[in-house]
């Protein structure tokens, strides 16, 4: 029995410290990536000038980017409106030429927002001498967005998937059980312009966005073009929920706004997939932060708990609920206000199932009224997982199955790639539960804000997700940017952005290896050449000097 006991202590033990029960807030190794940011002077004269130059340099990227969409874009098969056209036609003859110039905007833009990073961020790991203000960064941002908001969808033809699937919704048909070829027909415009892979596939989207599609296609029907317009607007107007709800954030977590919005929404993540790519990830995360926003009104800006905050918090909770009805994933920032709502009427497991009742519930009714208002009811369950039939080089779990796999056939054994992956994958689903999991105990102790520990959860979740393409990143990168401030998330974060916001080709043509080989070559020239000639005209090199004296942390009283 004493044995019994003792491994009965042991197991407790361990499992509340796999939890975080009993670690103590100075040992809580995920608290060490926040640190309250100082306040810091604006640009000096010197700064503007860069800072003006900086711009230029960004939205010069982004309209070469813009103009190789013409011929290297996700152009339309029907309906392409540069087809036959005699000046704007020849990008889509000359695709080496194309390439290179979509590859030295690409640098640009990277390098522009890595230049821009000076004066919010400063140097990794220390404050800048000077801060750029709001005011300033809003407008770099929206010069930056107004060529890729007119251009040809780059990088993803998943808009057309949005269009094909809202047209079946407006006739009728359920989108949940029909893909493409089945419920638009073979020949139709829409599903010729959807990759082969996705035409005989049932939408894996929620029931907001295709009833909003479904209002789309009804306003544009057969036209292409504008039915790309109007979901890019779409996107847009995520992004701009971004903007307003991701400084909002920042400040509660101590963190410069700027600051947040230059990692999290001038990203070229942002701009490149998110706008370029026309993709609802934008909306739903843009109402999962709003959504997210208003719930924090409710547990810190109100005492006492009155009417007024169960306003905030219904509301909330609806918006982060219609941001799971775009995409699932949203949801879970709904774990993270719950444990946050019970920490402030004082944790005990009374309150904690209190408030997953009390926000379950909103979720529920509001899930039920957009199923059932759109007619497009709860097949939208069952058809999540669709995407896991691509085999993504980003999904850990992916990379160690198809390398496992690859390995076996190398030493005679054969291809057992399908089967490794049925083993990898709910592996990895398992630990993204598990740290999910320990975000919502840190939340409900108060070790962690729950902006923190939600961007922290979604970095799990993506870094085990059996399927993950480039603009996932954003998930975990755009809530963390609101609170992460130290270089062991920083670096990371920079560097992912910067490379994969590289290395991610067009979707709009096929390339030869001597197309890609050349068109690299001549960005590599004329990048080299251009930071030469631009070296004592942007700030290549950061000031060695810092700030001293008393500093005062964003959100905090002087």
């Amino acid at each position: 029995m004493a044995v019994l006991e003792g491994a009965r202590r042991t197991t407790l033990a361990f499992g509340r410290r796999a939890l975080g029960l009993d670690v103590p807030a100075a040992d809580h190794t995920i608290a060490v990536l926040h640190r309250d940011e100082s306040e810091v002077p604006g640009l000096d004269r010197k700064e503007l000038a860069q800072l003006h130059w900086i711009r230029l340099m960004g939205a010069t990227g982004t309209v070469l980017m813009a103009i190789s969409a013409l011929g290297i874009g996700a152009q339309p098969v029907h309906q392409n409106p540069t087809s036959g056209v005699r000046v704007l036609g020849i990008f889509a003859r000359a695709h080496t030429g194309s390439l290179a110039m979509c590859m030295v905007g690409t640098v640009i833009v990277v390098l522009a927002w890595l230049l821009l990073g000076r004066f919010t961020i400063g140097r990794i790991g220390g404050s800048p001498l000077h801060r750029l203000t709001r005011s300033q960064l809003d407008r770099t941002l929206l010069l930056w967005i107004i060529p890729l908001s007119v251009a040809p969808p780059l990088f993803s033809n998943d808009v057309y998937s949005y269009l094909a699937q809202s047209e079946i919704a407006a006739r009728g048909i359920d989108p949940y059980q029909e893909g493409p070829v089945d419920g638009l027909g073979i020949d139709n415009v829409l599903t010729n312009n959807v990759p082969t892979i996705w035409q005989k596939t049932p939408a894996p989207y929620g029931p907001l966005f295709l009833w909003i599609g479904r209002g789309i296609a009804e306003l544009t029907g057969d036209n292409i073009v504008l039915g790309i317009w109007v979901h890019r607007l779409l996107a847009l107007a995520g992004v701009a929920l971004i903007v307003w709800a991701l400084p909002r954030l920042s400040v509660r977590c101590g963190v410069a706004p700027v600051t947040a919005l230059w990692l999290g929404a001038a990203n070229p993540l942002v701009l490149f997939h998110l706008i370029g790519g026309v993709h609802n990830d934008a909306l739903m995360l843009g109402l999962m932060l709003a959504g997210l926003e208003f719930c924090l009104r409710a547990i810190e800006d109100t005492h006492p708990f009155d009417g007024r905050a169960y306003a905030w918090m219904f509301g909330g909770a609806v918006v982060i609920t219609l941001g799971c009805l775009v995409k699932a994933t949203a949801i879970i920032a709904l774990g993270f206000v719950g444990m946050a709502l019970a920490r402030r009427w004082g944790l005990s497991l009374r309150n904690v199932a209190i408030s997953a009742a009390m926000l379950g519930g909103i979720a529920l009714v509001t899930i039920l009224f957009v199923s059932s208002a759109s007619g497009l009811g709860f097949g939208w369950l069952f058809t999540i997982n669709t995407a896991n039939a691509v085999r993504s080089w980003l999904s850990l779990p992916t990379v160690i199955g198809i390398i496992t796999g690859f390995g076996g056939v190398l030493l005679g054994l054969g291809d057992h790639t399908t089967a490794l992956l049925f083993i990898t994958r709910p592996i990895a689903a398992v630990a993204a539960g598990f740290v999910t999991l320990r975000m919502l105990m840190a939340t409900s102790m108060g070790r962690l804000h729950p902006v923190g520990a939600l961007g922290v959860a979604f970095g799990a979740i993506v870094l085990f997700f059996p399927v993950v393409q480039p603009w996932y990143l954003l998930w975990a990168i755009v809530p963390l940017a609101a609170w992460a401030t130290q270089p062991v998330f920083r670096i990371p974060a920079i560097s992912f952005s910067a490379v994969v916001s590289l290395v991610v080709m067009p979707r709009g043509a096929e390339f030869e290896v001597f197309q890609i080989v050349g068109a690299a070559v001549a960005t590599v020239i004329v990048t080299v050449l251009f930071i030469v000639l631009t070296r004592n005209v942007l700030p290549w090199r950061a000031p060695r000097v810092q700030p001293t004296g008393q500093v005062v942390a964003h959100g905090a009283a002087a």
